[in-house]
């Protein structure tokens, strides 16, 4: 079998050598340990310090609210996701996106466009997954549908956008998973997509198999699974708040320096090429899912065709930096090009059948 994260050399890799214990080994390490979010946002904070350091206050500002924001349904996540762990019922949770790919992939989707879950607060859960040796080819689908839809955001989508835009949204979001989870299973099959993981989503070895997975629902009874519910939450925690707080700050920047207005100007005027465009403008754009509704309001009531707005609605709910951020910590450039295709191919797809449809 080819699939990536069942690769035992994406699993093992080669042995890493020991690490020395002298005060330069130790500075190195903690060097190290400091990773890309880290050396990322202390280079944006030098950037802002020298060129617009009267904003300052203000990016830090809004990169802790949108944590604080965010905190809750995080730790709900990762809780969740060192529950799976500790007890053992991640390789039920697994069970379900394995099988015959076909059923596990649409299983995926629905459940990414339908569970409560925010586009950040689903990354502990999707590392756990695929960590638990879960087919890249569900993961994928679950990943891309994720943010695009959940209960709450149908609900605010169907009360600014209309129900049926909500609809429409929704299934879209169900049609992007399956096509980017069969796109990769068959791309899986020409083994391309081997050792596309990062190490902390790599399968880990010697992980135990689904069939022989031992549960312990009440997983604070025994103390070894008690540290490792401890071990698991604070390494995700850790991992995941550094990405965040990178990409929270990058966000607030973007909002500062590309305003909406600028998008609507471009989007706001119908022309032969709309859908390809919002497709352009959406990818990049700095938008979620909940943010992008009332601005594809107005530009709907500047006269932006639906199938137009929901190019844009897509691509930029699917790859808004707090997703992408997050996607990038756990798949290497290859897996993460291939993601990103997928949100902008994807959401033009669905404006040009939306637009067919409504003739």
């Amino acid at each position: 079998m080819t699939d990536l994260v069942q690769s035992k050399q994406s699993c093992c890799g080669p042995e890493q050598p020991p690490v020395g214990s002298g005060p330069v080994d130790q500075l190195k390490t903690a060097l190290k340990k400091m990773s890309t979010p880290v050396w990322g946002a202390l280079l944006t904070l030098a950037l802002i310090l020298i060129f617009a350091p009267d904003d300052m206050g203000k990016h830090l500002l809004f990169t802790a609210n949108s944590l604080i924001s965010i905190a809750p349904f995080l730790l709900l996540s990762i809780a969740t996701a060192a529950y799976l762990k500790a007890s053992g019922a991640d390789q039920i949770v697994a069970a379900a996106f394995e099988g015959s790919p076909v059923r596990s992939i649409a299983i995926a989707s629905l459940f990414g466009a339908l569970s409560p879950f925010c586009s950040c607060g689903v990354i502990p859960l999707v590392a756990a997954l695929l960590a638990s040796g879960v087919p890249f080819a569900p993961v994928l689908a679950f990943c891309i549908a994720s943010p695009l839809m959940d209960p709450e955001m149908f609900i605010l989508t169907a009360a600014e956008l209309g129900t049926d835009f909500a609809l429409v949204k929704t299934a879209a979001a169900i049609g992007l998973g399956l096509f980017a989870g069969y796109t990769t299973l068959v791309l899986g099959k020409t083994g391309i997509l081997e050792n596309g993981l990062k190490d902390i989503a790599a399968p880990r070895c010697g992980a135990p198999k689904t069939e022989k997975s031992d549960v312990h629902w009440k997983f604070w009874t025994s103390p070894a699974r008690r540290t490792e519910f401890t071990s698991e939450g604070w390494k995700s925690f850790s991992f995941l708040g550094r990405w965040l707080a990178f990409a929270f700050l990058l966000e607030g920047i973007m909002i500062s320096y590309v305003p909406s207005e600028n998008i609507a100007t471009l989007l706001g005027n119908e022309n032969s090429y709309s859908i390809l465009l919002a497709a352009f403008v959406g990818v990049p754009a700095y938008l979620n899912g909940y943010a992008a509704i009332p601005l594809v309001g107005g530009l709907m009531d500047l006269g932006m065709s639906p199938a137009t707005a929901l190019t844009f609605i897509l691509a930029g709910g699917a790859t808004c930096i707090p997703a992408a951020v997050g996607v990038w910590s756990l798949l290497k450039p290859k897996l993460f090009t291939l993601y990103i295709g997928f949100a902008f191919v994807g959401s033009m797809l669905a404006g040009l059948v939306y637009k067919i449809i409504l003739g």
